[in-house]
C-alpha cells in the first residue's frame, strides 16, 4: 500500500503569509466554512451542481473521463457580476495539450449560481488575491469538474504540471467517491522545491499563486477492479486586467 502525504493545512490567519512565502496555502474544511460564514448544509446546496455536468467534448487524448461546466464573472470587492457566456481559452504557453482553441462548455446551472453562498465564495477568494496583488477588479473563470473512472483511469490534469496564466488559482475539493490516486502536487515554478499531498476533506481548499508555482493532480483509479468512482472539484482562476481571450 502506497503511503500518503497529509495536506499541510494552515489556519485562516496563517494563509496570507503562506501564500506570500511558499506560493500556496491549504485550508481544511472547517476553516473554509468559517471563512465563508456557512455550514456543511450550505455547501451541500452548492454541491448538487456536480450531479449534472456534461461530458467534455474537447479532450485530445480521446478520453471520456471528464465532465465540466464553465462560467465567468467579474469580482470587485463584494460586488460579483456574471458576464455573458464566453469560451474558455488558454494560450499554448500554459496548456500545451488544449491551448490555442476556443472551448465552449455549458454554463453553470442557475440553481447553483442563485445560492447566496456563491457570490460570497467568489468575493472571499477575491480578498485573498487582493491581499497578494492589491485590490482591483478580478476576472474570474469558474470550472465545475468531475473526473471519473469510465475509462478505467481518469486524469484531472491531462496537460501535466502547469501554470494557468492568471494571478490566483483556487481548487476546492468538493468530493471523492470510491477512488484511489488524485494526489495534488505543487512545485516552485523556478526551482526544485515541491510538495505532494492528497485532499480528501469535502470543501477543503488549495490556493495557488500562479506566478510562483506550477501544479498538477495525479490520475485516479477505482478502488476495486472494475469499479466506478469519481473526483469532484471547483476550480476558480482570478486574473487582473481581463480574461484570457484569442489574440
Amino acid at each position: 500500500m502506497t503511503s500518503e502525504f497529509k495536506p499541510p493545512f494552515v489556519t485562516l490567519d496563517e494563509a496570507p503569509a503562506a501564500l506570500q512565502t511558499q506560493g500556496f496555502a491549504l485550508l481544511d474544511a472547517g476553516e473554509v466554512q468559517r471563512w465563508l460564514g456557512t455550514t456543511p448544509e450550505g455547501l451541500q446546496a452548492l454541491q448538487v451542481g456536480w450531479n449534472d455536468l456534461p461530458a467534455d467534448a474537447y479532450l485530445k487524448d480521446g478520453g471520456r473521463y471528464r465532465r465540466r461546466r464553465h462560467s465567468s464573472f467579474v469580482v470587485e470587492g463584494e460586488v460579483v457580476q456574471q458576464v455573458p457566456h464566453r469560451a474558455h481559452w488558454q494560450p499554448l504557453e500554459y496548456n500545451a495539450l488544449h491551448g490555442g482553441m476556443e472551448r465552449w462548455f455549458e454554463p453553470m446551472q442557475s440553481h447553483v449560481l442563485d445560492q447566496p453562498l456563491w457570490p460570497r465564495l467568489l468575493a472571499r477568494v477575491g480578498e485573498a488575491v487582493s491581499a497578494l496583488r492589491g485590490a482591483q477588479p478580478w476576472f474570474v473563470e469558474a470550472h465545475t469538474f468531475r473526473i471519473d473512472t469510465t475509462d478505467g483511469i481518469g486524469r484531472p490534469t491531462p496537460e501535466g504540471a502547469h501554470r494557468d496564466g492568471v494571478d490566483l488559482v483556487a481548487v476546492f475539493m468538493v468530493g471523492r467517491e470510491q477512488i484511489k490516486g488524485g494526489e495534488s502536487r505543487v512545485f516552485e515554478a523556478d526551482g526544485p522545491a515541491g510538495q505532494r499531498f492528497t485532499l480528501r476533506q469535502p470543501w477543503s481548499l488549495l490556493l495557488l499563486d500562479d506566478a510562483r508555482v506550477i501544479h498538477e493532480s495525479t490520475p485516479i483509479q477505482p478502488l476495486e477492479p472494475g469499479g466506478f468512482g469519481w473526483r469532484d472539484t471547483l476550480v476558480l482562476t482570478y486574473r487582473r486586467g481581463g480574461f484570457q481571450d484569442v489574440g
